[in-house]
């Protein structure tokens, strides 16, 4: 058969080329694969690094002193219960717990600290009920955190049964006479709290609200300030707790007309409930610890580990009832659903007491 010589050319060198096309090709595909496999293998060293990293990093916490910060000043009830728990979680831990006095704001100051604090476990916040409940129901969106979204809660510590106290100097001995003597000359009595938006504070607008007396409101930074100035006469009330008042009442340099509880409290059953004399009053605080929100798991399970148990101790709890506490432990979640429920009874509170941020002095 004849053909032509070019076209013969033409067909080898195609062949030719079509044989380096593959081999190209192959060539190309085993390169990616060795990039593939080279790429791969330096993703999983570093996922793996980096997983060691951060169990490393949780397995060695705490590595440096934890801040906690309270909301008010030295020398306040808040402050002695909260060095006695920062020497429980000092002790457990093994680094120094710093207790950090941020008074003002009605408590909100320290947990707005808290909330914009790194999420690493090393602040944290002595929640009160004035910061995470009744001071938000009061502020609402003037606050610049959210107790709910911003902070997350590490376990409860114990409830704080409110009472109120009247100076000596006054000739008044029960709440029957304080509200007879209050309607016979409103504005006649100033009374003393912590900070707008407190507990101790909410809790006179309260009484206000249901008795139709008329009181003055005084804030101060701090309750221990108040307190000497009941002690000399200068005040005339407060809704304070109960541990710092309880010697000078014993004392009879303060005098505890009733206390906010449901009931009367057993280690001191000799003063009455608040709402014996008005059926429906309750103000009853609590103290717990939060942490800025996002804190890893592990670390809030370990600081309520340790809560609980340190808590439980019958020396520590017999401690708590004796200055007017009742201890009260659970988990973070028990806590939270604690926080949600007390900022719908205040929300309530203020709503059915017509008490707003606009309607106080």
């Amino acid at each position: 058969m004849f053909f032509s010589p070019v076209t013969s050319t033409v067909r080898v060198h195609s062949h030719s080329a079509q044989v380096r096309g593959a081999q190209a090709t192959a060539l190309m595909v085993k390169k990616r694969q060795r990039i593939g496999d080279c790429v791969f293998s330096t993703l999983t060293y570093v996922l793996l690094a980096g997983h060691a990293v951060v169990a490393a990093a949780q397995g060695a916490y705490p590595a440096k002193p934890i801040r906690m910060i309270i909301p008010y000043p030295a020398g306040s009830s808040t402050d002695l219960n909260a060095r006695d728990l920062a020497q429980m979680f000092s002790k457990a831990l093994g680094q120094p717990v710093v207790v950090d006095p941020r008074p003002g704001g009605g408590a909100t100051l320290s947990h707005q600290l808290v909330a914009k604090a790194p999420a690493d476990g090393y602040t944290l916040l002595f929640a009160t009920t004035g910061g995470m409940v009744s001071g938000p129901a009061l502020m609402k969106d003037r606050l610049a955190y959210d107790p709910q979204k911003d902070l997350a809660p590490v376990g409860l510590i114990n409830y704080v049964p409110y009472g109120l106290v009247v100076t000596p100097h006054l000739p008044i001995t029960n709440l029957k006479e304080l509200i007879e003597q209050a309607k016979a000359a409103p504005g006649r009595f100033n009374v003393a709290s912590p900070g707008v938006g407190t507990p101790n504070h909410l809790g006179a607008e309260q009484l206000m609200s249901m008795t139709g007396i008329v009181l003055v409101h005084v804030p101060y930074k701090g309750g221990a300030a108040a307190l000497l100035d009941l002690m000399a006469g200068t005040m005339h009330l407060t809704v304070t707790a109960l541990q710092p008042v309880l010697p000078p009442h014993k004392a009879g340099r303060l005098r505890i007309l009733g206390v906010g509880h449901s009931k009367r409290l057993r280690a001191y059953a000799d003063i009455p409930a608040i709402n014996e004399t008005v059926p429906g009053y309750y103000n009853t605080g609590w103290w717990g610890i939060a942490a800025p929100a996002r804190t890893p798991v592990a670390i809030i399970n370990r600081l309520n580990a340790i809560m609980n148990q340190g808590l439980m101790a019958p020396e520590v709890m017999q401690r708590f009832e004796q200055n007017g506490f009742e201890v009260s432990t659970g988990t973070p979640q028990a806590f939270g659903a604690l926080i949600r429920s007390d900022l719908a009874m205040w929300n309530k509170l203020l709503l059915d007491a017509k008490i707003s941020v606009d309607t106080l002095p």
